[in-house]
């Protein structure tokens, strides 16, 4: 947030990072919008995953909840779903961005209509999928140095000595794998999660045989009265 929010604060187009499309009056508003979205759902949502929260503080975990599925679609989830298109850096960004609105609208609303239907379980999953999709977009500042530092062995081989060139191959590849490598992380400790809870779920024992509370009085005390004795014949 730190090195994304101090040009937008000014809300002059000319300070942007990304290139303002000058024919589209909607895009810079959108783009605003997006981010500082975007920063506020970034410090809310830790409060859906961390677990102590949710288990002291019910009631904050609830309506923290609220606030990042009721603002974060219309202020973050639909913006960018609408400017991924405008990207400048080339038809893979511009994809895999279409991609990361897609999923993160459909992970965050699946995971606001579980706790609806009592799927607790599904619930959890979703949103820690929503949540790795958004610090993907903190995880693309770092993957875009790594990046940088790595490609230049084969800027003359791959495109011939031109820097410009090998900018948007960059931008498009920290864009993937700024949030596939987190969801793919993510799906694999969940999987490891369920053969955990699988593993360690203890068989019940058999259960003593008792008298059922929910039979009738009559019942019960016929249940508790012992048999008489049995006479001889004769």
């Amino acid at each position: 947030m730190a090195y994304a929010l101090p040009p937008y604060t000014t809300l002059d187009p000319a300070q942007a990072r990304l290139p303002v499309r000058q024919d589209l009056a909607w895009h810079y508003p959108l783009l605003v919008t997006h981010i500082f979205g975007g920063a506020l759902l970034t410090l809310i949502v830790p409060l859906q995953v961390w677990p102590w929260p949710r288990r002291h503080h019910p009631t904050v975990h609830r309506w923290s909840g609220r606030v990042y599925v009721l603002l974060g679609v219309p202020l973050v989830g639909v913006p960018g779903l609408l400017i991924a298109p405008l990207d400048s850096t080339g038809a893979d960004t511009r994809i895999s961005n279409t991609l990361w609105a897609i999923l993160w609208l459909g992970f965050t609303v699946l995971g606001y209509l579980a706790p609806r239907r009592r799927d607790l379980t599904r619930h959890r999953e979703w949103m820690l999928r929503s949540f790795a999709l958004l610090y993907g977009i903190a995880l693309n500042r770092i993957m875009l140095v790594l990046l940088g530092l790595l490609m230049p062995p084969w800027l003359h081989s791959g495109f011939g000595g031109d820097v410009e060139a090998m900018l948007p191959s960059v931008a498009s590849s920290s864009s993937y794998l700024s949030w596939v490598l987190p969801l793919i992380t993510l799906e694999r400790w969940l999987q490891y999660r369920r053969r955990t809870t699988t593993t360690r779920t203890p068989t019940e024992p058999d259960a003593p045989t008792r008298t059922c509370a929910f039979a009738l009085p009559s019942a019960r005390r016929h249940q508790r009265r012992p048999l008489p004795p049995r006479r001889a014949l004769g």
